[in-house]
């Protein structure tokens, strides 16, 4: 189960103009639940990016109907 903060990284990293900026240990527990993975690039950097089943948390999520 993600903690709030958690849910909340996964989110901003979908739409974050600089992931490199999010918190390390969210991401990491992100990895360890293999909703985010690392991306090699040419510059030696790694990019954190969402997998598919990231995406399919977060569309889950948004079809959850609102509680009364």
């Amino acid at each position: 189960m993600l903690s709030p903060h958690e849910f909340a990284t996964l989110m901003l990293l979908k739409d974050a103009p600089d992931p490199l900026s999010l918190d390390r240990a969210d991401l990491e527990a992100l990895m360890e639940q293999q909703l985010v993975s690392l991306e090699q690039l040419a510059t030696g950097q790694q990019r954190p990016l969402i997998t598919e089943d990231g995406h399919l948390l977060l569309s889950a999520a948004a079809r959850l109907p609102d509680r009364e």
